[in-house]
């Protein structure tokens, strides 16, 4: 298989904290830096004429934090943050950063979030056959760790979305099955009369619902929300289905 690469480049407005980066992305084979910038806004002016897979962005800047800047980022690039408070955190996960790297981290906590970086885009550049429905919409094929395995949509529990990728779980499988897939491409795919849309992060077979508990319903004792979005669609279902209606 052909080795991945990654070009990169680092936003950071202290020099020390660009120099540790620059020293930690030598060390990375996969790794290649393209530019080094001490603000958002320099490296929004790269990134006009210029492509780059990842960047490592502080996000305490002046003018323009890192936070602002990630959600004016072409689609196509993604960001680890790298920052000295961590009161970032959950913002930065709101915003997709694929990691979150708090000040001061060593080499093993920047190759732990690269290495994450370095499975999407693994995932991303081998996706032209993710997943596949068949026409009978019996089963469909995913890649997950460079194999395609056929799952049988009978046996699927639900689907979970998180970023970029769903987690499949299934009857009588404890670990759920990890593709690179988009929860709204999924749904168009799937028959409309055993699957259906509960939440912005969950898909759900119709079939396996076991109860319904206020906003909640229960599948293999995992609670789900049903979120204000899709509930009528769902009342809907319940009351076309119920004994009572």
């Amino acid at each position: 298989m052909e080795a991945i690469q990654i070009t990169c480049m680092i936003v950071d407005d202290e020099p020390m904290a660009v120099n540790l980066v620059e020293s930690y992305v030598e060390k990375t084979p996969y790794l290649k830096l393209k530019k080094k910038c001490n603000s958002a806004i320099e490296a929004m002016q790269y990134l006009n004429t210029e492509k780059v897979d990842l960047l490592f962005l502080d996000i305490q800047m002046p003018d323009l934090t890192g936070l602002e800047f990630s959600k004016m980022l072409p689609k196509q690039s993604r960001v680890i943050f790298t920052t000295a408070f961590d009161q970032y955190a959950l913002e930065g996960f709101k915003v997709e950063a694929l990691d979150y790297l708090l000040k001061p981290f060593d080499y093993a906590e920047f190759l732990t979030a690269s290495n994450k970086a370095l499975e999407y885009f693994s995932l991303v550049r081998g996706k032209a056959s993710t997943t596949v429905v068949s026409e009978e919409k019996e089963f469909l094929f995913v890649k997950s760790e460079y194999k395609q395995l056929r799952i049988k949509l009978a046996d699927v529990l639900y689907f979970e979305g998180l970023k970029d990728y769903i987690k499949i779980w299934l009857k009588d499988n404890p670990k759920p099955i990890l593709t690179l897939m988009s929860l709204k491409s999924l749904e168009e795919e799937l028959p409309g009369s055993h699957f259906m849309r509960v939440h912005r992060s969950f898909i759900v077979s119709l079939k396996y619902v076991e109860v319904i508990e206020r906003s909640q319903i229960i599948i293999n004792k995992q609670r789900i929300t049903v979120s204000e979005q899709y509930k009528p669609q769902f009342i809907e279902y319940i009351s076309n289905n119920s004994l009572n209606s």
